[in-house]
This record gives structure tokens, sequence and C-alpha cells, in this order.
């Protein structure tokens, strides 16, 4: 599990604190291909798969009292499943995969919110992403719950303030100079902030102008 896995197709992943309208700008840009002809998988994390989708319910439930490292361990499984059930062979395929969440996710939430071992965290990164590479993540960046009026309806959700500022610290420290990364304002017009994520794509050669 070492070593890089070489693949034709492109993964994009969209990365960002809760309630700043990620679904929605995915939604856009899955919109925005159809109406190109442009072949993509969307996936998303936790879930993707029949089991990862089981998972994404226990990380969900608000009823459950979950230690941070069974937490961590569950996502990571549902990574796995979802990297080689699903983006690996998209990517084989020469597809661009976007995932709604990937990496990043967890260690922002776990390392920067719950507090684990961000060495240990990016370690079983790192083993449930089978050597994929990521090309581009797309960073929303807005403070959470900044673009919706929805109430908290699940674990993450209700982790509570000073845990969600940990996030996007956290978020903000990882993709602080690296190149991988497209900051993407969220704070304006939705249609705006679409372009911007179709301009981050064309730029990084995710697709053509």
């Amino acid at each position: 599990m070492g070593t890089k896995y070489t693949h034709n197709g492109k993964l994009v992943t969209f990365e960002g604190c809760e309630g700043v309208g990620k679904s929605t700008q995915i939604r856009l840009l899955s919109e925005y291909f159809a109406s190109r002809g442009i072949d993509a998988l969307f996936t998303r994390e936790p879930g993707g798969t029949e089991v990862g989708e089981r998972v994404r319910g226990l990380l969900k439930d608000e009823s459950l009292d979950m230690c941070p490292e069974t937490e961590l361990l569950l996502f990571e499984a549902a990574r796995f499943e979802n990297t080689r059930k699903v983006i690996i062979p998209a990517l084989e395929a020469g597809k661009i995969v976007i995932a709604d969440r990937y990496i990043d996710s967890t260690t922002a939430y776990q390392s920067f919110g719950r507090g684990l071992d961000r060495g240990e965290v990016e370690r079983l990164n790192a083993y449930a992403t089978c050597g994929v590479r990521i090309d581009l993540t797309i960073f929303l960046d807005a403070p959470p719950f900044a673009n919706t009026k929805r109430s908290a309806s699940d674990r993450m959700e209700l982790a509570g303030t000073e845990f969600h500022e940990r996030v996007y610290g956290g978020y903000r420290t990882i993709g602080g100079g690296d190149d991988r990364f497209a900051f993407i304002p969220t704070l304006g017009d939705k249609y705006e902030t679409a372009k911007e994520i179709v301009s981050a794509l064309v730029s990084h050669g995710i697709v053509s102008a």
C-alpha cells in the first residue's frame, strides 16, 4: 500500500466546513459537466458503496457516544471501500472523479477537531487511499454554517462551535502553501462561486476552457 498509484483519470475533492454550500456547488458542477458532455463520476464520503453508506449512518447518528479513535477508523474503513471499489476503477477508465470529502476532511475533523495525532491520522489516510493521488482540492472557504439556515442534525454538526472553529483553522493550515488547494470564497452569489470553481478546474488542467 505504500506505492503511489498511477492513473489516467483526474481526482478532484471538495472540502469545507459544515453549512458552507458544498452540496449546492457539487450539484452545479454536475449540471455544468452534463451540459458539456464531460464524463465524470460523483461520489461522497463516508459513502459511495453499500458498506460506506451503512458506516455513514453510524457516523451521523447523534444518539451514539463514540470514541474519537473509533470515529477515525470508521471513516478510514469507508474510505478504503470507496477508493478500492469506486474511485480506482473510474480513474482507470480515464474519468474525472469528484469526491465530496476525502482525506483532508479526516485530517481537519479528526486531528485538528478531535485532537488525534496528525501523523497517525495521515498514515491511516495514506493506507486507506491505496496510493491514489488527488489532482485538485476545491476548498470552499467560509466559516462553519455560513451559508445555511438549517439546524444541526447529526453528530458532526452537533459537535459545538469551538470544534468547528478548530476544523476551519485546520483546513487553512493543511491547504496553506499547497498548490493542490484552490481556496474559493463562498459568501457571495452561488453562480459566481460556481464560475470560480470551473476556472480552478481549467487552470489545473482538469477540464478544457
